[in-house]
Formats: C-alpha cells, sequence, structure tokens
C-alpha cells in the first residue's frame, strides 16, 4: 500500500512509484507507435476514402467513462470492506485479550492464548495470499497444534477452534463462569465474522464478462483513436492518443488492483504491517517484551 505525505501538486504530476505508469507504460508506447505509424500512412488512408470522425468516439468516450466509474467504484467498495475487515479483527483481538486478563485468575497460562491471537491474523494474512504458512506459525504454535492447523483446508478457522477449546478447558477447569464463557465466545464470533467475510472477498472476485467487456472496449478504443485524430492534429495526434489512453487504461488497471484488495501489489492492503500491529498490541497488553519492530513505509512510502 502506497502512503504518501501530501506533496506540491507539481512534483505530484511526476510521481513514478505508486502509480499504475509501470504497468502501462509499454502499452502507452504502442500506442504511441502505433499514432506515428497512422500519421506515416495517413496519404495511403485518406485515399480509401474512409474517413473515421472525433464524434463517435466521443460518444464512445462517455460511456466507456461512465462504466469504467462504475466498476472502480464497486472495486473499491471491495477495498474498503476489507480494510473495515480487518479494522474490526484489531479490534475484536484487543476486546477478548482484555476480557480474558479481567476474568481469569493471575496464574494462568495467558501467553498461550495470546499466540492463538497472533497466529490467528498472521494465518488469515498468508490464508488470503496464498502463500506457506508453516515458517511463520511455528513461531506461534505447538508442534500439535501446527500439525492440527496445517491438515485443514482453513487454517485460521481451525486456530479460531484451538482457541475455543483452551476458553472451554478454562470453563471446565472453573475458572469461567458460563456467563464469563458465552461473553468471550461471542469475541470468537466476532473474529469468526472477519474471517468469513475475507473469504468471502476473496473467493468472489467482480463478475468476470463484466470486467472483459469492459477490458476489450478500452483496448479497441485506444486502438482506433489515432485514425480519428489523424485528420485533424496530424503530428500531435501521438500525444493526444496517448494522453487519453492513458486515462482509459490506468483506470482499467486501478480497477484490477483494487478488486483483490489482499494481493502484494502497490494499492493492496498493508496486511503484513496490519498483523505485526496486532501482534505488538496483543503482547505489549500481555506486558511482554519480546516486541516486533513495526513495519514502516519504505523510502517510497510503501508498506506491505
Amino acid at each position: 500500500m502506497i502512503v504518501r505525505p501530501h506533496e506540491h501538486w507539481l512534483s505530484r504530476i511526476f510521481v513514478w512509484h505508486g502509480s499504475v505508469l509501470p504497468k502501462i507504460f509499454s502499452r502507452l508506447l504502442l500506442n504511441f507507435l502505433l499514432s506515428i505509424t497512422v500519421i506515416a500512412m495517413l496519404p495511403w488512408y485518406s485515399s480509401l476514402g474512409v474517413k473515421l470522425t472525433v464524434a463517435p468516439f466521443s460518444i464512445l468516450g462517455v460511456a466507456i467513462a461512465i462504466f469504467l466509474g462504475f466498476r472502480n467504484n464497486a472495486c473499491y467498495s471491495r477495498y474498503v470492506e476489507a480494510r473495515q475487515l480487518w479494522g474490526q479483527l484489531m479490534i475484536a483481538s484487543r476486546s477478548l485479550l482484555r476480557e480474558v486478563k479481567n476474568t481469569l485468575p493471575p496464574d494462568t497460562d495467558i501467553a498461550s492464548f495470546v499466540r492463538l491471537q497472533i497466529a490467528f491474523a498472521h494465518s488469515l494474512r498468508m490464508q488470503l495470499r496464498h502463500v506457506p504458512q508453516e515458517p511463520t506459525l511455528a513461531k506461534y504454535l505447538t508442534q500439535e497444534q501446527l500439525t492440527q492447523v496445517l491438515a485443514v483446508q482453513s487454517p485460521a478457522n481451525r486456530i479460531l477452534l484451538l482457541m475455543g477449546n483452551w476458553l472451554a478447558a478454562q470453563r471446565q477447569q472453573g475458572a469461567l463462569s458460563d456467563i464469563l464463557f458465552h461473553s468471550l465466545n461471542n469475541r470468537l464470533n466476532d473474529m469468526s465474522v472477519v474471517l468469513a467475510g475475507c473469504e468471502r472477498i476473496a473467493g468472489t472476485p467482480v463478475p468476470f464478462a463484466y470486467s472483459l467487456i469492459l477490458h476489450r472496449t478500452v483496448y479497441l478504443f485506444c486502438i482506433m483513436l489515432p485514425f480519428a485524430l489523424v485528420g485533424d492534429l496530424h503530428y500531435m495526434t501521438p500525444f493526444i492518443s496517448v494522453l487519453i489512453s492513458y486515462t482509459f487504461i490506468s483506470l482499467d488497471v486501478l480497477a484490477e488492483e483494487l478488486e483483490e484488495p489482499f494481493g502484494v501489489e502497490n494499492n493492496d492492503l498493508p496486511l503484513d504491517a496490519i498483523s505485526t500491529a496486532i501482534e505488538t498490541e496483543l503482547l505489549q497488553m500481555n506486558d511482554e517484551t519480546d516486541i516486533p519492530a513495526k513495519i514502516l513505509p519504505d523510502r517510497c512510502y510503501q508498506l506491505t
């Protein structure tokens, strides 16, 4: 995720890192070369007696802009919901540990429960990004717990089950009353809601046919645009064509990034930083000293 401070409007025009320009630069270059080719072929093109005008492209451009706006709004809504879910996870984790520390006897081994909470946050992050979990979870789980977690399709859900089993064991030992157990179990249910919400976003992309028709229309528009502009603009055609193509192609690519908010693209959520922040909060609440270093933006103001 790109986190930049406020910059002067002139310097922001030339920002490269964090924009979609690195992705679409080659496509814009192709459009520029196509425009130059169209200029060179203008005499032959005019002899055919077929002349494209700007009028149909103006109407089509407005339609494309409207539908790109709808798609970007839908993708941004997924991004916002994903961030809200991770914010709810932070709240639920803090509240759960606070209630556990306030209700259980001081001599209870709460550190093992804290490790389960931390493992859940990291497991959810890795599950959404489809990366191996064993190296990270081995730092927080026992070998028996790790074997159980890695043997199922949803490791994060199994960690929730282990947390429930830990609370149930405290209840059976008489450390928790039925009312307190019910309250703590509701906190686990809140975390389960976060898990289900993230799985829903990750497993339900924007309908492919909707994205495909916009993708095709945008690129066909950008390919044919120089033929419509060359008659009136001549040598200015490459610059105007690239400028218009940049607007449409960048919106199309940005929507693709926002559609998958759990990835590792520049504009995706910084799940590593959020997971580490949750770990830090829980360890400090348990008065532990081995705190991980805070993940800070790099020189380009990027978090992962």
